[in-house]
C-alpha cells in the first residue's frame, strides 16, 4: 500500500497537547493505526503526553530539536529515530533555525 502525503492536506494543529505554536501534520489514518509527515516549525512543540494504549515512533528527515522521554532530554536530527514505548511519556520541540520534520507512526490505538 502507498500513501502519498503530498496528496493529504496538511492540517494545523495549534497548542497540539499543550505545546508551543502548531504541529503541521500530513495524517493517514485508518482508523487503528496512524502515519504522519509531521512539522514543528522554530520554537514549535508538542506537549508532554503518555501512551496509555500504544507507542509511537518518529524518524527525523530533516531539523534539529529535542524530545523528552520520561524526564530525560535527547537531542534529535535528521536520520535519528525516537521512540515511545506503551506507557511512557514524551514531548517534542523545534530548537533549531529551520523546520524540524518527520515521519511518526502510532500502530494499533
Amino acid at each position: 500500500m502507498i500513501i502519498d502525503f503530498g496528496k493529504i492536506p496538511e492540517k494545523e494543529l495549534v497548542n497540539f497537547r499543550g505545546g508551543e505554536k502548531a504541529y503541521n501534520t500530513r495524517m493517514f489514518d485508518d482508523g487503528i493505526n496512524k502515519i504522519m509527515l509531521g512539522r514543528l516549525v522554530p520554537g514549535a512543540s508538542i506537549g508532554l503526553h503518555t501512551h496509555d494504549t500504544s507507542c509511537e515512533v518518529i524518524y527525523f528527515l530533516s531539523g534539529t530539536g529535542k524530545a523528552i522521554y520520561d524526564g530525560i532530554t535527547e537531542e534529535v536530527f535528521a536520520g535519528i529515530c525516537h521512540f515511545c514505548p506503551k506507557g511512557h511519556s514524551h514531548s517534542l520541540q523545534n530548537d533549531g533555525m529551520e523546520d524540524l520534520v518527520f515521519v511518526a507512526a502510532v500502530p494499533g490505538q
